[in-house]
């Protein structure tokens, strides 16, 4: 199984929220001999979308290699003015570019959905990245981690809280089982 961490912020400190995150995901799924491998919005050189382009970016092309070898996919972003970052859908949005292949788009991947956000709204980006999967012929988990940003880390401010790490690994744990059951991990 491969598995995909979709980091769809423009942050490139490995302590932001987003590398936090992203730093998690893929030590968790290491641990579940799963390779990963994060995608980085910030560092992918994808174009703004643009249909009259004779020849696909390569940095798109290399995108859309990523996204259609994994089995698995963890899209997390921040929730900016009501919605997740333009720079993400863009980059989705170049999916497009395999309109034509025997298997379009992102049919029959899981996709597993994180947004956070400072107050409670972060679930209006779990709603548009939900409906953006579907269009894209993805298959949205039934369970998705809407985060209260500022309850993400423990005390200290230095690892992700238990709150959370227990989201996570159910939400981990459903994408790579596809089985919603009763999880018990310590987080010592």
């Amino acid at each position: 199984m491969k598995a995909i961490i979709f980091n769809g912020s423009l942050e490139r400190r490995t302590e932001s929220t987003s590398g936090l995150i992203s730093g998690y995901f893929a030590e968790r799924l290491k641990i579940l001999g799963i390779h990963s491998d994060i995608f980085t919005l910030a560092d992918s050189g994808i174009p703004l979308f643009d249909v009259t382009l004779t020849k696909t970016p390569l940095a798109v092309e290399r995108m859309t290699q990523l996204f259609r070898d994994a089995d698995v996919h963890f899209w997390l972003a921040p929730l900016y003015h009501g919605s997740i970052p333009g720079v993400m859908k863009n980059c989705l949005d170049w999916l497009e570019v395999t309109a034509n292949s025997y298997e379009p788009y992102l049919t029959d991947k899981t996709i597993g959905l994180v947004c956070w956000a400072d107050g409670l709204q972060a679930m209006q980006g779990i709603n548009t990245m939900d409906s953006v999967a579907k269009s894209l012929r993805a298959w949205p988990l039934p369970f998705s981690i809407p985060i209260i940003k500022n309850s993400l880390l423990d005390s200290d401010h230095i690892k992700i809280s238990s709150l959370y790490a227990d989201k996570f690994d159910k939400l981990i744990n459903i994408a790579t089982t596809k089985k919603i059951e009763k999880i018990t991990i310590n987080h010592s």
